[in-house]
């Protein structure tokens, strides 16, 4: 069984900063994590991803402003926001590639970029 609990999210101004937050805790061994989101009327996109070797992958769209990271257990992982941007504005969903089982899902946090 797995499961993935986020934390973190929040309004901020344009420009301002956000730190994620997902503690994932299975029986089995997480070959990925990562984060996607998922604007209003829109599908959900992926933004970054971590393997259990720490090879990272981000989105275009990030262009330098987020940076993802784990803990030393692998079984966290942190999304860092800078220059958050409006079309930052989504729910973003915590992602677990579990070795045999599949993928799992967090219930979502909204992150909001208004001023």
């Amino acid at each position: 069984q797995t499961n993935l609990v986020e934390s973190g999210g929040g309004l901020v101004q344009p420009g301002g900063s956000l730190r994620l937050s997902c503690a994932a805790s299975t029986t089995s061994s997480i070959y990925r994590l990562g984060w996607y989101r998922q604007a209003p009327g829109k599908q959900r996109d992926l933004v970054a991803t971590i393997t259990s070797g720490s090879s990272t992958y981000y989105a275009d769209f990030v262009q330098g402003r987020f940076t993802i990271s784990t803990n030393n257990a692998k079984n966290a992982v942190y999304l860092q926001m800078n220059s958050l941007e409006p079309e930052d504005t989504a729910v973003y969903y915590c992602n677990a590639v579990i070795i045999g089982h599949g993928m799992y899902w967090g219930q979502g946090t909204q992150v909001t970029v208004s001023s």
